[in-house]
């Protein structure tokens, strides 16, 4: 066990490297991935989104009631900004069909269950963060589907009810099983959460290599556009969160705490979403992809810019 315990605490603080370098080999080394199947990555998901439920506890929710005002503040920010990034950043770069349903689900998805780690780490607003993430994610079965619906209905055939149904399924489901879990037999739970980040960690970097060797060749073709896109969305996303939160003049540690939930997304959630709702457009799954790459490394890198500025 406690072998496991430092493996996973490895993988948690490299976790940005691991991502790039098994995005790396399944685009130029596609044949070596092949074998993790795209079809896995909803089951691959509920384990991340049970792994979530967890290490959640009552006491997470209690800044919902006490702050009420910062929660309906960020999940505003996260719900407007980022889809509405998402379609005006597809539209400016003229993308196909396929990748603006990818960009879009991106965008219109919950905040990214990292963006807790990230706050902590740029001395954030920690509780704030936790609790515009769980209300955030709770809200994704009517929001993600509604917003999606509006800004792709003159493009595509998008199912709402198939898409709430999916984020039940994969997101709500296995989150509150795991918050029950952990509330019946918490002593058992608080010994296997040191070894989440392995868990976890894992799942990702294999919806990450499914897609990208999956995809590998439409990629190398596409690459410099959806990186593009896909890495303004995620920097516009910090900077707007900043901005407005600044504007309200909340404390600093609020505003990092903002910035971050709204840049940082759920996109293994855009990613499963891409594959059960949206069979026929294979490239739909790729900008979730990226953006699980790119974000843990640009979060890494703004945890070390937010963690050196002080309240003036």
């Amino acid at each position: 066990m406690k072998f496991l315990e430092k493996l996973s605490d490895f993988v948690g603080k490299y976790m940005a490297f691991i991502v790039v370098v098994v995005a790396a080999a399944a685009l130029f080394v596609p044949t070596a991935l092949i074998w993790i199947k795209t079809s896995w990555i909803t089951t691959l998901l509920m384990i991340v989104m049970f792994g979530m439920g967890l290490t959640l506890n009552p006491v997470d929710f209690a800044v919902v009631f006490r702050r009420p005002k910062d929660v309906i503040l960020g999940c505003l920010a996260q719900f407007t900004i980022m889809p509405l990034l998402a379609f005006a950043l597809g539209k400016a770069f003229a993308l196909d069909d396929a990748l603006l349903v990818g960009v879009i689900l991106v965008g219109t998805c919950p905040g990214g269950t990292s963006s807790n780690v990230i706050t902590y780490l740029s001395k954030g607003d920690v509780a704030l963060s936790v609790g515009m993430t769980s209300v955030s994610t709770l809200l994704a079965p009517l929001l993600t589907p509604a917003l999606t619906y509006l800004l792709l209905r003159q493009t595509v055939s998008v199912d709402i009810a198939a898409m709430f149904m999916s984020i039940v399924k994969v997101v709500i489901l296995p989150i509150a099983a795991g918050f029950v879990i952990n509330k019946f037999f918490s002593s058992t739970t608080q010994k296997a959460v040191k070894v989440l980040p392995l868990v976890s960690v894992t799942a990702i970097v294999m919806i990450v290599a499914a897609v990208v060797s999956a995809n590998s060749a439409k990629i190398m073709t596409t690459g410099v556009l959806v990186f593009s896109v896909v890495i303004l969305h995620n920097i516009l996303g910090y900077a707007l969160g900043y901005v407005i939160a600044a504007f309200l003049k909340v404390p600093l540690a609020k505003k990092k705490a903002i910035s971050i939930e709204v840049g940082m997304q759920n996109s293994g959630l855009a990613t499963s979403l891409a594959a059960t709702s949206f069979p026929s457009l294979a490239l739909a799954t790729v900008p979730g992809a990226v953006f699980s790459v790119w974000h843990n490394i640009s979060g890494a890198i703004l945890a070390n810019i937010y963690s050196q500025m002080k309240e003036k």
